[in-house]
């Protein structure tokens, strides 16, 4: 019997390496013609939803339309995960891995400026308050990409190597006190754990930082971590003409307010990573000549290390409580007791992996290699559970000022629907590279 030569095997594996490469580039030219032949559509979808925003658990109608589009391209589909959220499955022609990817649907708290002809004009009940809805923070284009996304990957389906997991998530912007919500129970409810269970997973998230045609990304914390935080001061109450009588939790709040800042200044190596305390509401008193019982403050501390976040979390219930003991006053402390986002930390093999395809979808010159943002991002539940990579996409005209396109969560945010197409292609991109293994030969 003939055996083949090293030299023989070794063209072999180059003829076959070869191939793959060809069809690779094959599917990824086919998947850029096909986002072209979308984009109609997911404009139409983006300015429906715009104009029709639901706040975080309450996202019926949204949730409703989202799995009709999906059910209509033949998805399996599934509904009600986590209260609202949509959970969609394409299995592919041939083998591979199971991806997921994921957009945010909830609209926020936000009476809308922005003149446009699908300009949201809903109200709703927030916090016991009526109050405008708006997309302010850009999910409306997230779940139209999406959509986008899942309707060029169903026209590859027959030569898609692996299978696809949408999930469309309620709740990014946090539950309503007293519920669940969000990633956090899209994970507990078994997004990630349960059949097909996806090994890696992208999510994108349009910014007006960035100009139209660029992404930015970063490998490890890309996002802080966020945690609530609640303190309540006690003294003891008594008439403002004679203070010496009580505890003033007035003033013991000031002295609290005053010391936490010392947390981050003092307590913490902040060559390590970012870190931020801010107290946003203070609540004390009625009257201008009673010493109140209490005072009541919230704030919220954030980090973009997972290590210095438990070092400045100890270190601020340590230095609430003992300034308050100094002055004969109690406090309680309650940190994450409302909510509490990890580090969204993009897995730093996966970006590496994943950063020609985002090179290639970009183009020259448009990539960014963004520094760390301290606003925070429910994604990071997932990537807690399997890698993940987050991206930016750029929605800022190209030369027009950062006045001119308002920042996230503003009531004149707008986008500019000409960096619709990039994410779309950036959705796509990175689930063919990744379940063709693109990046790792």
């Amino acid at each position: 019997m003939n055996l083949p030569s090293k030299l023989t095997v070794a063209a072999c594996a180059l003829v076959a390496a070869t191939v793959a490469q060809a069809a690779d580039a094959g599917l990824a030219k086919s998947a850029d013609a096909l986002v072209d032949g979308v984009m109609a559509e997911v404009i139409s979808v983006r300015r429906h939803l715009h104009a029709h925003p639901e706040l975080s658990n309450r996202e019926v109608e949204t949730s409703a339309y989202v799995a009709a589009k999906l059910k209509a391209l033949g998805y399996e589909v599934q509904t009600g995960v986590a209260r609202h959220g949509v959970v969609a499955v394409l299995k592919g022609g041939k083998p591979g891995p199971v991806v997921a990817l994921r957009a945010d649907m909830d609209g926020l708290p936000v009476a809308e400026e922005v003149d446009v002809p699908f300009a949201s004009k809903l109200t709703s009940t927030y916090d016991g308050k009526d109050v405008g809805v708006m997309h302010a923070c850009g999910h409306d284009t997230h779940m139209a990409m999406l959509l986008g996304a899942a309707e060029v990957l169903m026209q590859l389906r027959p030569k898609l190597p692996g299978t696809v997991k949408l999930i469309f998530q309620p709740a990014e912007e946090g539950r309503p006190a007293g519920e669940e919500g969000g990633a956090e129970l899209m994970v507990k409810e078994g997004v990630l754990s349960q059949a097909p269970v996806p090994e890696a997973i992208f999510g994108l998230h349009v910014l007006t930082e960035f100009e139209t045609g660029t992404l930015a990304f970063r490998a490890g914390g890309l996002m802080a971590s966020t945690d609530n935080l609640n303190i309540t001061v006690k003294g003891r109450q008594t008439h403002g003409a004679i203070p010496w009588n009580g505890v003033d939790p007035i003033v013991v709040s000031a002295q609290i307010i005053n010391a936490l800042q010392t947390v981050v200044s003092r307590q913490i190596d902040i060559t390590q990573g970012a870190a931020i305390v801010t107290i946003g509401k203070i609540d004390g008193g009625v009257r201008n000549n009673i010493i109140p019982e209490e005072v009541r403050m919230k704030g919220t501390l954030r980090s973009l290390d997972p290590k210095w976040r438990l070092v400045m979390n100890d270190a601020v219930r340590r230095t609430v409580i003992k300034t308050a003991e100094a002055s004969g006053a109690t406090a309680t402390v309650g940190i994450g007791d409302e909510y509490a986002y990890p580090v969204t930390y993009n897995d730093p093999a996966l970006t590496e992996r994943m950063r020609p395809t985002l090179s290639r979808i970009a183009g020259a010159g448009k990539l960014i290699e963004t520094t760390p943002q301290t606003v925070a991002e429910d994604f990071s539940f997932y990537q807690q559970k399997i890698p993940g990579l987050f991206v930016f996409v750029g929605v800022r005209k190209p030369g027009a000022s950062k006045e001119e396109y308002a920042p996230n969560h503003s009531p004149r945010f707008k986008v500019d629907e000409a960096g619709l197409p990039l994410g779309v292609r950036a959705l796509v991109g990175l689930t063919l590279d990744y379940m063709t293994g693109a990046g790792r030969r």
